[in-house]
């Protein structure tokens, strides 16, 4: 962490090593014990070769100073250290007088290394001369090696501990120190004899430091860590530490029971430095770093009171506290990060003061992958949360108010839920469930009011996004025999034959209004699973990600649309074999709807298409599992939508074969008119017979352009005077038309981009300038565009012209008018 308000090496597996080279060697000595990943991490930053994990062949930078310092730590500091401290605590527990074995000490360790060096060379360099005759320099230097470190680690030791013995305990010590550690010497020399002849010279460097570890915790941890990390130092080189030390440290059967044994210090530890650290003052650094939950990775058993800790580091040093929930939400303390992220949450969601922070509260939560009792609850509190800021997104307040109506419904359904519940939160998330239901419901009543009170005529029109169940506005749509598009869909699912249906048509011609309203309008066998393709599903990064977004849509759309709980599906399941646990899962899904039918509708199928172009997923894995699913599942019914045909796609048709296509176009005229003059129930604004006959001449009926005209008529009317307010006339609509045509640009632009090529567009804004219902032969068309049949019969399919007596012209007036605006500007 750099920054000032994190104290330096706190809550971090990569801390910076100790300047000072005795406290550094213990620092080395203390990872490898309760630290390995700070160890791992040092060893890189010395030389990415000595990293374990690396499949990296360079060798190491003999040149690197702090590979030697690294070195001199291992193999000479640390088992210096390790026997003099161990000498001196036999002394003190002799009752040698504390001031002898000071200086003993001091001058055993001085005699000792001189020997132990003076030993080294003169056998190093005998050795490797006549080995190196003999059998060459590789195997020289290896022989030499062995026998150098062996007899310079052992010589070194029995002098140290001889020498500290006689200066303060006599020849009786003396002797017994000498003999001890002699016997030790021969002992650790012959099993590095056999380790050596057993794996060879080409394995000796990993296998003599592991076992020199091994071994170093089998004797006691004074004596022999420090005496197997020199040892392997000398022996196997930077790369026998890394491997060796890491390895032996990994596995060494003290990390099962020495985490248990010291629980109940660690915990009194930590108790100590949370009750001082509550004592102290905001302005202090805490105490935190020091809890053992960041220095000791090895403690598998839950630190009690460690997420109490964190959240009063939290309330005063908010940055410090988010470092250490980062670097808990990977430790084996995992537990607690849950607990400090779901408490945040809850206060989060308790701040929310108005219906603003409600429809934002949402960003805040952190829902990824906690997996806990409460995760229902935190993703209940966010879909709330989206709905209350997609409620204050719509454009009028009527909409507003029944948008937010249908949301204080939610909430009391969870308040109930909550208060049946026996979870240990539930006291805690349904106070915030009564909090926002009591804001948002003064919130609709204030908009009530303030309508009432302005006189306004409320405008139930929805612009740019789909109608949803809740909303009175929508209108069963019809097919060219006029049947109900509903209707026909019901008749196609029923086919023994089990037909992919794709729902067809123009741009906002309420496709999606549709598919969100069909739980309503099917019968309650059918059970429709909504998948809006556009949103994480096409963007995810992989196949796991696609199809738990997939899995994750169907059972959203499956709750709310017909009450049924399908059984879950958590990301890391796909993880291995996606395609195969996916399968699995719908298996159980299919167990789940008993006798019903499950209705697969995949909105928006372009979009999917795209990311496979793109290379995101493979097209036989997501286009196959589609065809599995048609042909193997007879629960499972699939319904594509789209503004494009499925022959416009040629891996889609090779996949998906008999597609039946339901077309959804234009309203017809009773149905536009009743979007037009009776949207909802007791709407107050009146409109004259031509001014009616006039929006269906502009929008020939089209639902969303309907809408978007209509609706900027209401914010025309509520601008006048309220004596001549409720009554709509021809000039009333003429004049909405500029607006309209400004706050639809997004639709019209979608046209010029998405719906037609370059030479399509040239002959809408030929076709354009012609005027308001002016048709233009084919023969006019054709002189002027050589050679552009092909973007002519694009036109004709999209629906954006007809032909009219052999010529063509613009379907709809309101379209036309922006595409000759667009040629003034």
């Amino acid at each position: 962490m750099t920054s000032q308000n994190v104290p330096p090496n706190a809550y971090t597996n990569s801390p910076e090593q100790h300047r000072n080279l005795i406290l550094g060697s213990l620092q080395l000595l203390f990872w490898l014990f309760f630290h390995p990943s700070a160890w791992q991490n040092h060893l890189k930053r010395i030389d990415p070769a000595l990293d374990t994990q690396s499949n990296s062949k360079r060798g190491l930078r003999w040149q690197n100073p702090a590979l030697w310092k690294l070195l001199i730590q291992a193999f000479l500091v640390l088992p210096v250290l390790a026997n003099s401290i161990f000498v001196a605590l036999v002394l003190w527990l002799l009752g040698v007088p504390v001031e002898k074995i000071v200086w003993g000490v001091a001058s055993g360790v001085a005699s000792g290394v001189a020997l132990s060096v003076a030993l080294s060379v003169a056998l190093s360099v005998a050795l490797s001369v006549v080995s190196g005759v003999a059998s060459g320099v590789a195997l020289s230097v290896a022989l030499s090696n062995a026998l150098l470190n062996a007899s310079g680690v052992a010589l070194s030791v029995a002098a140290a501990v001889a020498a500290v013995a006689a200066a303060v305990g006599g020849a009786g010590a003396s002797a017994w120190a000498l003999m001890a550690n002699i016997l030790l010497t021969i002992i650790l020399l012959a099993l590095k004899e056999a380790s050596d002849v057993a794996s060879g010279v080409a394995s000796g460097v990993a296998s003599g430091v592991g076992w020199g570890l091994a071994s170093g915790v089998a004797l006691g941890v004074a004596s022999g860590v420090g005496w197997g990390v020199g040892w392997g130092v000398a022996s196997g080189g930077g790369w026998g530490v890394a491997s060796g030390v890491a390895s032996g440290v990994g596995v060494g059967t003290i990390n099962l029971w020495l985490p248990v044994v010291l629980y109940p210090f660690l915990t009194g530890w930590n108790i100590l430095l949370y009750q001082l650290d509550k004592r102290r003052t905001a302005t202090k650094p805490s105490f935190l770093p020091w809890h053992s939950a960041f220095w000791d990775e090895w403690q598998r058993l839950p630190l009690q009171g460690l997420d109490e800790h964190v959240l009063l580091v939290m309330r005063r040093n908010p940055e410090e506290g988010k470092a250490a929930l980062n670097y808990l939400s990977t430790s084996r303390q995992r537990w607690a990060a849950q607990e400090v992220q779901i408490e945040l949450d809850a206060r989060e969601l308790e701040r929310c003061e108005d219906v603003a922070a409600i429809g934002k509260a949402y960003r805040n939560l952190a829902l990824g992958e906690l997996n806990s009792p409460v995760s229902w609850l935190l993703i209940s509190f966010s879909h709330i949360s989206e709905d209350v800021e997609a409620a204050l997104n719509q454009n009028s307040a009527y909409n507003q108010r029944l948008a937010l109506s249908a949301v204080a419904e939610r909430l009391n359904g969870l308040i109930r839920e909550l208060t049946r519940s026996n979870d240990k939160y539930a006291v805690s998330f349904q106070y915030i469930a009564f909090l926002w239901n009591e804001i948002i419901t003064d919130y609709v009543q204030e908009l009530a009011e303030a309508v009432e009170l302005r006189q306004e005529i409320d405008n139930p029109y929805i612009i740019g996004v789909p109608l949803t169940e809740h909303q009175e506005i929508f209108v069963k749509p019809v097919d060219l025999s006029g049947t109900y598009i509903s209707t026909r869909i019901e008749q196609l699912l029923l086919d023994r034959r089990r037909p992919p249906l794709l729902l067809y048509g123009q741009r906002r011609m309420g496709k999606t209004s549709l598919l969100n309203n069909l739980g309503r309008l099917l019968p309650s066998t059918i059970i429709p699973m909504f998948v809006d393709l556009q949103g994480p599903v096409s963007s995810a990064s992989d196949s796991a990600g696609f199809l738990y977004n997939i899995a994750r849509s169907m059972a959203d759309s499956a709750k709310r649309q017909s009450a049924l709980t399908l059984p879950s599906l958590k990301r890391e399941t796909l993880q291995d074999d996606p395609f195969t646990r996916f399968d699995e899962w719908l298996g159980k899904v299919e167990e789940a709807l008993q006798q019903n039918i499950a209705l697969l509708a995949f909105d928006e199928f372009e979009a999917l298409d795209n990311a496979i172009t793109k290379g995101r997923f493979d097209e036989e894995d997501v286009l196959g599992m589609l065809r599995h699913l048609i042909q193997h599942r007879p629960r499972f019914k699939v319904l594509l939508a789209g503004s494009h045909t499925i022959e416009e796609f040629q891996r889609w048709a090779s996949y998906l074969i008999n597609v039946q296509v339901v077309h959804i176009s234009y309203l017809k005229q009773p149905e536009a008119r009743q979007l037009i003059e009776q949207p909802v129930h007791d709407f107050t604004l009146r409109y004259e017979a031509n001014a009616v006959e006039r929006v269906l001449q502009l929008t020939r009926c089209h639902p969303f352009l309907i809408q978007l005209l209509c609706a900027e008529i209401i914010a025309l009317k509520n601008e006048q005077d309220p004596s001549i307010r409720r009554l709509a006339t021809l000039a009333d609509v003429e004049a909405a038309i500029p607006d309209a045509l400004s706050v639809g640009s997004f639709f019209f632009a979608d046209i010029q981009s998405n719906q037609a090529d370059a030479a399509g567009l040239a002959i809408l804004q030929f076709l354009a300038a012609q005027g308001e219902g002016a048709i233009v032969s084919r023969l006019t068309i054709l002189q002027h565009f050589r050679d552009k049949s092909d973007a002519l019969n694009l036109l004709l399919q999209r629906e954006l012209i007809e032909e009219v007596n052999e010529g063509y012209r613009f379907q709809v007036e309101l379209i036309r008018r922006w595409f000759a605006s667009s040629l003034s500007v």
